[in-house]
């Protein structure tokens, strides 16, 4: 239950604050809120590619749990603690990803780290966070028409639409363990 105080006038006001826990306000806030969905988007790029790092993962408190070692996006923003509600709703960005397609977890997660990276330096040159809204709607829009006019549709050629689906098969295998029979397994998907 939360404590009251008095103001310097004698009007009660309600603790609803931990004693330790601290209120940041403005733009105070608003850097916070970029530094902590940022730092998330740093933790899991390094897992990246071919040559991407793993994590170890250990728990606090329970010393019986095993401790993990991964490269798994997925996995390891599963595995953080986040009391930053900017660094918290791309963990659920990321978790929506998966739920929705199984893949590109820590793709989803750096790619709207790296847009909130370059919209904090917009903020910095004190452009309007609306204007920089729009401004990401009008590249969205543009990127979509762009992929679209580049588009290929081989449905009526069997022999190309083939060699299309072995290409996504292969460029998918590419970051996966088995990247070494990624041939022989396109194959297979195929």
């Amino acid at each position: 239950m939360a404590s009251q105080g008095m103001d310097a006038v004698g009007n009660v006001t309600p603790q609803v604050l931990n004693q330790e826990a601290q209120a940041d306000k403005g733009e105070n806030a608003r850097l916070q809120s970029f530094v902590g969905a940022i730092a998330i988007a740093d933790l899991v790029k390094t897992t990246l590619g071919p040559k991407g790092m793993d994590k170890i993962l250990q728990p606090f408190g329970d010393r019986n749990q095993k401790i993990t070692v991964t490269n798994d996006g997925a996995t390891i923003l599963k595995s953080v603690w986040i009391d930053n509600a900017a660094a918290r709703i791309l963990i659920e960005i990321s978790k929506a990803q998966d739920d929705e397609v199984g893949d590109g977890t820590t793709t989803v997660a750096v790619l709207a780290g790296e847009l909130l990276r370059e919209a904090e330096g917009l903020i910095q040159r004190k452009i309007h966070p609306q204007n920089i809204i729009k401004g990401l709607r009008l590249a969205r829009d543009k990127a979509r028409e762009t992929l679209n006019s580049l588009a290929k549709d081989h449905r009526e050629d069997q022999e190309k639409f083939r060699e299309d689906l072995l290409n996504i098969a292969r460029t998918t295998l590419s970051s996966k363990l088995l990247t070494h029979e990624k041939e022989h397994f396109a194959e297979l998907a195929v």
